[in-house]
């Protein structure tokens, strides 16, 4: 393991505050590659790894997502889902799914965003993922949050590009015709 990544998760566990001053160093100082955990860089592991270390780390997340560059933002999103934040987090949601990077869609369409988002902005999340090529089985709680007017939406946006001579993503197909069939 990586001696400086023990020594900030020490620092993290005794002070959470200490999270402002490693998490921009993650990246510098285990890497940025691919990692063991499907669709997560190492730097993302490690700053999971720091948010769970935290205690306190809750009231942390919101300046981290603030000043942080895309990967420490992308971070803090799959924290939502580790780090007990309540509905505060929703704000942070909410600004990811305002973007057109896809890296901060997709981190945003995790658990937390599952468990806490009202159904109108859930379904906004989906058709984003949808529209931007973000495949779907990365988005979290679908299975028990489709509805009817999100199908109706997914439905219509298939038309739409069906109707312009344009491909229908291989995932959305195989969805409407699940609930179609």
């Amino acid at each position: 393991m990586n001696a400086w990544l023990d020594e900030a998760l020490a620092r993290v566990a005794a002070d959470a505050t200490a999270l402002r001053a490693v998490f921009p160093a993650v990246g510098r100082r285990v890497g940025r590659g691919p990692s063991d955990v499907p669709g997560r860089t190492v730097d993302d592991v490690a700053r999971l790894r720091l948010l769970e270390a935290a205690p306190g780390a809750a009231a942390e997340l919101p300046g981290l997502y603030r000043y942080g560059d895309a990967a420490e933002k992308r971070a803090v999103l799959y924290g939502l889902s580790v780090v007990d934040i309540g509905d505060a987090g929703v704000d942070l949601v909410a600004d990811a799914l305002r973007t057109n990077d896809t890296r901060l869609v997709a981190a945003a369409m995790g658990e937390y965003t599952a468990r806490h988002l009202d159904d109108a902005a859930y379904r906004h999340g989906v058709l984003k993922c949808v529209f931007m090529g973000i495949p779907l089985e990365d988005v979290a709680g679908l299975d028990r949050r489709t509805d009817e007017e999100l199908l109706r939406m997914l439905r219509s946006f298939a038309a739409e590009r069906t109707a312009a001579g344009r491909e229908v993503p291989a995932d959305l197909r195989t969805l409407l015709n699940e609930q179609d069939g």
